[in-house]
């Protein structure tokens, strides 16, 4: 597979911290690849310098062969690259389906057309129901946003994404705060998204990780410590070591509940 997402030494620097510092990454088309480390690892930069909600400092980003590392934001989104954040944004005074057919507005030109009369409306109503479908909130379609249960309103967030069409999708924790039942739902809302899509997400949850995911790489204080699949980076000794930190050496032989998914 030819990598549809990559950076040359990608780095920022805040007041003298390096919060990213020469990251290289290639994302395969097709793929679902994830971003891991410890908290403080500069995952979340990295997602803001991709989406180019910051700029880098030095080094280079290219999507789908053009370098976008100058690019404003909304163009970047324009062309595919499109980013679900870690929390959620819905209208909750609106409806499930109503929250999703904006988003479908948007992606055609005509997000703010609130006037536009119901018949013109119904031209969106298609795709709409599809993205209902594909995010398993068919039977929510008519629930206020705002009513959802958590993991439905994460679901939710996701179909909206989804509807902007994008090529990359990135995933900022898309399990932060899920039960076990919400999490399974989600796995397989993300498994079926990437059908004819490329997923990078930023994932704590490592059960979720080895499960979903065709490649990993591991951040840690800003650089890249490690990158494979997942039962090569859970046994390289740096990542064991960048999660449990120095002075935990008797706990090290118990690295799976850091490290190793948990699939009880």
């Amino acid at each position: 597979m030819t990598a549809i997402l990559e950076t040359q030494g990608l780095s920022r620097t805040f007041n003298g911290f390096h919060a990213v510092s020469g990251v290289s990454l290639s994302v395969r088309e097709g793929s679902i690849h994830a971003l891991i480390g410890p908290n403080g690892a500069g995952k979340t930069t990295c997602f803001n310098l991709l989406t180019r909600f910051i700029d880098a400092s030095a080094g280079s980003i290219r999507f789908d062969g053009h370098d976008i590392t100058r690019t404003p934001a909304d163009a970047v989104a324009r062309l595919g690259l499109v980013r679900s954040f870690q929390i959620s944004a819905v209208f909750g005074q609106l409806s499930v389906f109503e929250n999703v057919r904006l988003a479908v507005q948007r992606r055609r030109g005509h997000s703010l057309d609130w006037w536009r009369s119901d018949v013109a409306l119904r031209a969106y109503d298609e795709r709409t129901h599809e993205l209902l479908a594909e995010a398993g909130l068919a039977e929510w379609a008519n629930h206020l946003a705002g009513e959802l249960p958590y993991g439905r309103t994460r679901a939710l967030e996701l179909a909206t994404t989804l509807a902007l069409e994008p090529r990359v999708l990135l995933l900022d924790e898309p399990m932060a705060g899920m039960g076990a039942e919400d999490i399974a739902h989600a796995a397989a809302m993300i498994r079926q998204a990437a059908v004819g899509r490329t997923v990078l997400m930023v994932e704590h949850n490592l059960s979720v990780v080895a499960d979903l995911c065709d490649r990993i790489t591991v951040l840690a204080r800003g650089e890249v410590l490690a990158e494979g699949d997942y039962a090569t980076v859970s046994k390289d000794p740096r990542v064991v070591e960048a999660y449990l930190g120095h002075g935990h050496a008797g706990q090290r032989k118990h690295h799976a509940a850091v490290v190793e998914p948990n699939h009880g």
